[in-house]
């Protein structure tokens, strides 16, 4: 039986039996994790993000060794000076057209993203060097351009307030 995609080298188990083979990223999935912030207006927080010169919301990979809330905790302090706690799942989104990114350095990224609703506890709102060329609350009905097309439909989710997670 041949495997679905290519296999080029196999990795060895610790009894010296050849294991699972080893990932590629090409095709491989990463885990994401992006978050919703409201402020007491119920405006939303979005990001100018550095790498793509658009606004987004703020949010990253997670880390081998992080935990989903570790990481989202981390994204918002690196890219908003905000200390967050998370407050429930918008959303697990893994459409193709929704989750693959191409950085402007030519990699292309495949993702598996989860959106969460997270509340401010602390820190101060202030745009982080090499992260972020602004950071601000927005009128959910003006929101800036030019916004990242994946981001939109999180938002939509999340506006959307609803106690079940959507699953897109």
């Amino acid at each position: 039986m041949s495997a679905s995609f290519p296999v080029t080298r196999h990795v060895r188990a610790a009894n010296n039996d050849f294991a699972m083979p080893a990932p590629d990223p090409a095709l491989t999935r990463r885990a994401a994790a992006d978050a919703v912030i409201f402020d007491d207006a119920g405006r939303i927080l979005l990001q100018h993000r550095a790498d793509f010169d658009m606004w987004g919301l703020p949010g990253g990979s997670i880390e081998a060794g992080e935990t989903l809330n570790d990481a989202i905790v981390r994204e918002v302090k690196e890219e908003s000076g905000l200390d967050v706690e998370v407050v429930k799942l918008i959303g697990a989104y893994s459409e193709p057209e929704y989750t693959t990114t191409r950085y402007p350095d030519g990699n292309v990224v495949h993702y598996v993203s989860l959106t969460l609703e997270c509340r401010v506890t602390g820190g101060s709102l202030r745009p982080q060097r090499g992260e972020s060329k602004a950071v601000q609350f927005f009128d959910t009905h003006d929101l800036p351009e030019p916004l990242l097309r994946d981001h939109l439909p999180r938002i939509r989710d999340a506006l959307a307030r609803r106690e079940a997670a959507f699953i897109r």
